[in-house]
């Protein structure tokens, strides 16, 4: 009987030992991985998250040493300062009898309460070395209107610096310092960024030293509207979203992969506090290259354009069934619906039309507005690319040659109306009626320049006079302003009584 029993307890003792075999063999040792994952045939394993060397599972993120210690002597400490500047204000001007008979030169109260100054300004940010000669990138937001730049290196060494050019429409800046054999930042490819892929974003944030916060990307080619157009060239906004934390100080600074090379210039926050809550924004790196290109090249941006008007797809989501099908949009559709072509434009020699959807531009996808205008926003007017549609629900491919604001393929300079900073437009002949003037230049918007440095002026304004000169069109504006350094523009709001002047100095303000 004792045999049998001993007998037994072998034999439950020998079938325990083989089950912990088998469940630590199946489960508890390192998975050894194959060629897809998770059972799929068309999911490959993306091997960069496991152990060096090996093809088992690491147990935790990359290591991010590395990539900091390239990465983080070519990011620097940027400090402006602002001089206290005299400001035109908005409030209403009465005129007197005297200036009715002898004109505007002839006193009035806005001579004596017109202006005031606004006190001086210290502010600080971050910025990203790309060359060994002193090149800096940075946000146009870091450095606009600042009067003096001051530029620390990851080893303290302080340098003054000056503006090379600025794009407020992407919100970028180039700055140089006068320096060799600096660090910089290698440029990456913001195409291959992946959602959920680990990102660092390095800069100065708070007054803080060199700072290092590590996050995933978790969205691409997000708008969220905090960009400005300035001048001609419209807002370009497709960032990259991650989880990284930034604050403020931030901006400019480094957006990196875990090579440590650089995908994207740290630019904004989302937060109701003002400070990190959750998600930071940075502008791809192919973007800031052609932009910093253009710079170089040209001191201005290059912006090409397509010559469409369309609606956001994201926004499409908010509209009813019967609101899209009355403009013969389908809720399905995967690209961006055109809702207006203007005359003589690349999209219009293509035979692109009013409810066509594009589909891709240069055989990239384009699921969102934001991705279809950062793809064409790389490029400059006279480069042709191809734009894929569908038109009645046939897919077209045509190559198109690209043209500037103006529709054609020359070189834009820089004019006045650009360091203006605003969208100005002249006044439709309906509206003009409407108010009972003659006509006049509309402000329909204010970016980054010298209107929104020296005054109050808000968008709405119309502006029917420079100086002695009576304005009715955009050109007419511009040319008073191309000859006179000072002048003081004349006009009303529509919703508000009274007659508002503004005192604009173009000699001075913008450091480009």
């Amino acid at each position: 009987m004792k045999l049998k029993q001993i007998a037994a307890t072998i034999l439950i003792s020998a079938v325990t030992a083989l089950a912990s075999v088998f469940v630590y063999s199946k489960y508890l040792q390192p998975r050894v991985l194959g060629k897809f994952q998770n059972g799929s045939q068309n999911i490959p394993v993306n091997y960069t998250s496991y152990m060096p060397g090996t093809k088992t599972m690491g147990s935790g993120p990359a290591d991010f040493t590395e990539a900091a210690r390239v990465a983080a002597p070519g990011v620097v400490h940027i400090k402006t300062k602002t001089n206290p500047r005299q400001i035109s204000n908005n409030l209403q001007r009465s005129r007197s009898i005297l200036q009715d008979l002898f004109g505007d030169d002839y006193g009035g109260e806005e001579e004596n309460g017109g202006r005031y100054y606004t006190p001086g300004q210290m502010a600080s940010g971050s910025g990203v070395m790309i060359s060994d000669d002193g090149y800096i990138v940075t946000n146009n937001h870091v450095v606009e209107g600042a009067d003096e730049i001051n530029v620390t290196l990851n080893d303290y060494k302080t340098y003054k610096a000056k503006v090379v050019g600025a794009d407020p429409g992407t919100d970028l800046a180039l700055i140089k310092i006068n320096a060799a054999h600096l660090p910089y930042v290698l440029y990456g490819n913001s195409d291959d960024v992946q959602i959920g892929q680990w990102v660092l974003a390095i800069g100065y944030p708070l007054n803080l030293e060199t700072t290092v916060t590590a996050g995933i990307v978790s969205a691409k080619a997000r708008s969220i509207g905090i960009n400005r157009s300035g001048g001609r060239n419209s807002a370009i906004e497709s960032f990259i979203q991650t989880d990284a934390a930034v604050n403020q100080g931030n901006s400019g600074g480094a957006l990196i992969n875990t090579n440590g090379e650089l995908v994207g210039i740290n630019s904004a926050i989302a937060s109701p506090t003002g400070s990190y809550a959750g998600y930071s924004y940075a502008i791809p790196v192919n973007l800031v290259k052609k932009v910093v290109n253009d710079l170089l090249k040209y001191g201005n941006v290059q912006r090409a354009y397509l010559g469409v008007q369309y609606f956001d797809p994201a926004r499409m989501s908010m509209l009813s069934d019967d609101q899209l099908a009355s403009a013969g949009i389908s809720r399905d559709v995967e690209g961006v619906v055109v809702s207006g072509v203007i005359p003589n434009s690349a999209a219009a020699a293509a035979g692109i039309q009013k409810s066509d959807v594009i589909t891709k531009v240069n055989g990239v996808a384009t699921p969102s507005s934001p991705t279809m205008t950062e793809q064409i926003a790389r490029f400059k007017p006279g480069d042709k690319i191809s734009i894929t549609f569908l038109h009645n629900n046939k897919e077209v491919t045509r190559t198109v040659e690209l043209k500037n604001i103006n529709g054609n393929t020359n070189i834009v300079k820089e004019t006045i109306l650009d360091k203006m900073g605003a969208d100005l437009r002249t006044l439709d002949r309906k509206d003009a009626a409407s108010l009972g003037i003659a006509g006049g230049v509309l402000v329909n918007g204010i970016g980054s320049g010298l209107i929104k440095q020296q005054t109050n002026m808000k968008e709405g304004f119309v502006i029917l006079k420079a100086g002695v000169t009576n304005v009715t069109t955009v050109e007419q504006l511009q040319s008073v302003l191309e000859k006179t350094p000072n002048v003081k523009l004349q006009g009303i709001y529509p919703d508000t009584d009274g007659v508002y002047y503004y005192n604009i100095s173009t000699g001075s303000g913008l450091a480009l």
